[in-house]
C-alpha cells in the first residue's frame, strides 16, 4: 500500500469521524484487504479527519479511545 504524503512516517492513522484507528504496516496476503484498507486511508485523508499518535503506538491510539479498525485484526 502507498502511503500518502501527509502520513509518512506513522504507523497508526486515526480517523476522527468514527473513532477507528488503522495499522499502515499491515502485512496482508490478501489483496482485498490491501485494497480496503488503501480506500479506507485515501477517505481518510481527502476528508482531513485523520489523526495522529505520538508515541506512534497502538496503546496510545486506545487511550484516545480509538478502537482497532476490523480490517487490521
Amino acid at each position: 500500500m502507498d502511503i500518502p504524503r501527509e502520513l509518512a512516517g506513522c504507523r497508526f492513522v486515526g480517523d476522527k469521524r468514527n473513532q477507528i484507528v488503522y495499522d499502515m504496516e499491515l502485512a496482508t496476503d490478501d489483496p482485498a484487504v490491501t485494497e480496503q484498507l488503501a480506500a479506507a486511508v485515501a477517505d481518510i485523508v481527502a476528508a482531513q479527519s485523520y489523526a495522529t499518535f505520538g508515541p506512534d503506538e497502538l496503546p496510545e491510539a486506545r487511550n484516545r479511545g480509538y478502537r482497532l479498525s476490523r480490517l487490521c485484526r
